[in-house]
């Protein structure tokens, strides 16, 4: 088994658990920027101080960091920063498995991204899982209870916040492996770290000059809110690194696609944990995402 499979898998567990905690945060304590910047606040200085000590004890330097590595970590922390506040809001508007459902239409857009920023081509399979994601978002975008042309529930908020956070986190997915491949050969590992350190130091800036403009009373509820907070942090840590680590070894779409077990794990996170319904339609737009996610599969 190629080493990638498993740290893709790895990287959906953590991705599910620090979701999970932000939904609690901003359901509660935190505002969707909060319950965002928390996950970069709380996360940065692990990473730096693991970084530090990696190069103390290996002796090793950091590597040349080229114009084009800033650009695509710029590109790709601003998306992720952007995209992981447009689901934070999803959760409020829908329950959690369907808002993890909405933010996986990634996997088809970061195949679209992947073909215009990298040059990654699409095959039949391709197409047809695209066709089936689509299917998925349609019968997703309806609201319970709400009646109309399927065309007039992609325009509600939870479509746009879904659809939106899908194709930013494909921009950040590519993006990032870009700025992996900056680095030359160097072992995936020690290129996931280092990229990871630049984005989340970068992200963690960037919220922080938000923060302070917009609203600074939320900055100290963060810190009021570290108990929960800290443990966002350190599964964003684990979850980050993973897809770096993937992403230097990886297509991106290939990541993306076999990421999709966090649908599996939503679910059991959407009944068991936040004692949510699910409904018929709902079940149905997800089996419909699970069946483009294997044509995807497929495609590779």
């Amino acid at each position: 088994m190629s080493l990638w499979i498993p740290v893709a898998i790895a990287a959906a567990t953590f991705q599910t658990v620090r979701f999970m905690l932000q939904k609690v945060l901003a359901s509660v304590t935190l505002t969707a920027a909060g319950a965002t910047f928390s996950r970069f606040a709380y996360s940065a200085p692990f990473i730096l101080i693991g970084l530090a000590t990696y190069l103390m004890v290996s002796g090793r330097t950091l590597p040349d960091l080229t114009p084009g590595f800033w650009l695509f970590s710029a590109i790709g922390g601003l998306s992720q920063i952007l995209a992981t506040i447009c689901v934070v809001a999803l959760f409020k508007q829908r329950n959690f498995a369907v808002g993890i459902t909405f933010k996986k239409t990634e996997v088809i857009q970061t195949a679209l991204v992947g073909l215009l920023v990298l040059g990654d081509q699409i095959s039949i399979w391709g197409w047809v899982a695209i066709i089936l994601g689509l299917g998925a978002v349609l019968v997703l975008s309806k609201t319970p209870g709400s009646s109309g042309p399927w065309w007039q529930h992609l325009t509600n908020r939870a479509a746009k916040l879904g659809l939106g956070s899908g194709v930013l986190f494909a921009f950040s997915a590519v993006s990032y492996r870009g700025a992996s491949l900056q680095l030359g050969d160097l072992d995936p590992a020690f290129r996931a770290g280092v990229t990871l350190a630049v984005v989340v130091s970068m992200q963690t800036l960037m919220m922080l000059v938000w923060l302070g403009w917009h609203d600074r009373g939320e900055i100290a509820r963060v810190w009021a809110a570290r108990k929960v907070a800290v443990w966002v942090g350190l599964t964003s840590l684990g979850g980050s690194f993973c897809w770096f680590w993937a992403f230097s070894m990886q297509n991106a779409a290939y990541v993306k696609a076999l990421g999709q077990v966090e649908l599996i794990l939503s679910i059991l996170a959407t009944v068991l944990f936040f004692k949510e319904k699910i409904t018929k339609r709902e079940i149905l737009g997800m089996a419909l995402l699970v069946l483009s996610i294997l044509a995807l599969v497929l495609a590779f």
